[in-house]
């Protein structure tokens, strides 16, 4: 098995210990993606794609994370301590998703994504630089930081249909009301009856006072 492609994609958070995301491919047919690459005590190293270990509530049996002090569904107080422990006694408050399973592929995969990071770090300071990562996340991008995103349904709020113009959405102006024309052939109205108390006509009660 060989490592045939690395992408990065450089985090610009000053400070933090995050560094980098990056995707690996192996044999030119399988791509595993966000690795992330932190910076320790010793140097970057690379850590494998993980997800956030869960436990039941013991109330209405809803998943809350480990470090949950309260059920995000009804609101009872978790148990502490609840997250297994590694064999140095840390709780273990994640788990890879995939990891290599022995250290000479750990190693391969580590020394490989490294060189990678800091070939990047280089190719960054170049004019026009653009990161090859695959970034699936890109409907967030654009929203600021600090500002929560919205995304309502189409459906949500219909504007009115006599507000929207039919293709691009803008308030049409308001239609000018025309009269009907007036059709020289059209038949007569039908004569109105006349009055149900009394009156020459044939309408409604007529009869039944005498005429004069």
């Amino acid at each position: 098995m060989e490592i045939t492609e690395v992408r990065i994609k450089l985090m610009e958070e000053p400070g933090e210990r995050l560094k980098a995301f990056c995707s690996i491919t192996f044999d030119d047919c399988f791509v595993v993606r966000d690795l992330k690459i932190i910076e320790g005590t010793s140097g970057p190293f690379v850590a494998m794609p993980s997800r956030k270990l869960t436990s039941h509530c013991q109330n209405c049996g809803m998943k809350n994370h480990l470090r949950a002090g309260f059920c995000n569904q009804c609101g009872a107080k978790q148990i502490e301590g609840r997250a297994p422990k590694d064999a140095d006694g840390r709780a273990k408050l994640y788990a890879d998703i995939a990891h290599p399973i022995n250290s000479d592929c750990r190693e391969m995969i580590q020394e490989r994504v490294i060189h990678e990071y800091l070939s990047e770090i280089e190719l960054s300071k170049l004019p026009g630089y653009i990161s090859r990562y695959d970034d699936f996340d890109f409907e967030y991008s654009e929203v600021p930081r600090g500002k929560p995103a919205r995304f309502d349904p189409p459906h949500a709020h219909p504007a009115p249909a006599s507000s929207r113009h039919p293709q691009h959405g803008a308030p049409a102006a308001k239609a000018v009301e025309r009269p009907s024309p007036v059709r020289n052939d059209a038949p007569a109205a039908p004569p109105k009856p006349s009055s149900p108390l009394g009156g020459k006509g044939e309408g409604f009660g007529a009869g039944i006072f005498p005429q004069q």
